[in-house]
């Protein structure tokens, strides 16, 4: 069980990456989803900018070592999800750009969601 519990993580960890990343697309046709969106991206932009580890992280090897698992390796998400979500050479300079595209794409998207409400 614990296993599966470890891979359902990672695959809302990716998830939840992609919606940080193009929700606002999801929100161009769904307003009220800013409301949930925005955090998000406040969130993963803060993760990037600060160094930091989301807590799905811990929680997802936590569940590995229960399970008595080594490191990552042998199935379908560990091998094509887990290197983009944790990818090998990830640095410092690397999360600052990751965040701030995070920001770049959602305040483009948002302007568009913006210019759209103001043209109704």
């Amino acid at each position: 069980m614990y296993p599966l519990l470890a891979d359902a993580i990672v695959v809302f960890h990716f998830l939840f990456i992609v919606f940080v990343v193009a929700g606002g697309l999801l929100v161009l046709r769904r307003p009220c989803l800013a409301w949930i969106h925005l955090p998000a991206v406040a969130w993963g932009a803060g993760i990037e900018f600060a160094g930091g580890i989301c807590p799905l992280t811990p929680l997802e090897n936590y569940l590995r070592r229960l399970a008595g698992e080594s490191t990552y390796s042998g199935d379908f998400v560990v091998q094509y999800l887990l290197p983009v979500i944790y990818p090998e050479n990830l640095t410092v300079t690397t999360q600052y750009i990751l965040g701030g595209l995070v920001i770049v794409i959602n305040l483009i998207v948002y302007g568009l969601v913006i210019r759209r409400r103001y043209r109704r």
